[in-house]
């Protein structure tokens, strides 16, 4: 699974990277560099959404830059208790299992990060005593490709009926990240690992008109042993409270 990340590009420089036409004004303020994004909190995604366009007597569509909640809650949810539990979807269920199987078809979404951290259980020398070791884990850069890791993630509406309609905390949008089996070079460490889009695949992947799940399934991308690296980071990232650059620094054994 993925159950922590990092992004620490700005606003303006997402905008750029990925030429949104529009930012969505409601909750970017909450879309600042972060090191230690938990489950829940606010993420940055990319979305297409289809607007009218009389002048052009059809539909255009619109790429645009907004803030999700990290944990999918499906539109048929009674309420967002279990928003913590779908932070991930598996890319060998996501297009039959029913809280995510529409969004996969229709709601598509990039969702931009420096890296991400996973943990495997090790025993202190001299004590025996087990603890959790995360490691931070990125894309190496990569030939036609921005300095960041494209995640592949879905999203999901649902309406808080205990709010009026012109209300912008009236629907609460939320998103997951399509995981896979991890690769033999990062399997050592967890079983799973994100999903990637390609840059040339960014417009088919988030066009809701491309609603085949097949055609869906062959836009992401397993990023291969020569394509990210892992390297070890300090236990202090296992505390969501804790922020900053340096959790991603290289250590030593602690």
């Amino acid at each position: 699974m993925c159950g922590r990340y990092a992004a620490s590009a700005t606003v303006v420089e997402l905008s750029e990277t990925f030429e949104v036409d529009e930012v969505a004004g409601h909750g970017t303020e909450a879309l600042v560099p972060r090191w230690n994004i938990a489950p829940t909190d606010s993420i940055a995604a990319i979305i297409t959404r289809g607007v009218s366009d009389p002048a052009q007597g059809r539909g255009t569509l619109t790429r645009k830059l907004v803030p999700l909640r990290w944990g999918l809650v499906p539109s048929w949810s009674r309420d967002t208790s279990g928003r913590a539990r779908l932070i991930n979807a598996r890319s060998e269920t996501v297009a039959t299992k029913p809280s995510f199987r529409k969004a996969f078809s229709h709601r598509r979404c990039l969702l931009p990060a420096d890296g991400y951290y996973e943990w495997y259980t090790r025993s202190v020398p001299g004590s025996g005593k087990p603890v959790k070791q995360p490691f931070w884990i990125r894309p190496l850069q990569r030939v036609g490709e921005p300095d960041l890791m494209v995640m592949a993630g879905i999203y999901e509406y649902w309406r808080n009926p205990e709010r009026a309609g012109d209300d912008p905390d009236a629907w609460y949008v939320s998103a997951a990240i399509i995981t896979t089996a991890a690769t033999d070079a990062l399997g050592h460490i967890h079983d799973r690992m994100p999903m990637q889009v390609r840059r040339r695949d960014w417009s088919d992947w988030l066009d809701p008109g491309i609603n085949d799940p097949n055609d869906a399934q062959t836009m992401m991308h397993v990023p291969g042993p020569d394509e990210m690296t892992a390297r070890l980071v300090s236990r202090r990232v296992n505390s969501v409270r804790n922020d900053g650059p340096d959790l991603i620094d290289e250590i030593k054994h602690e």
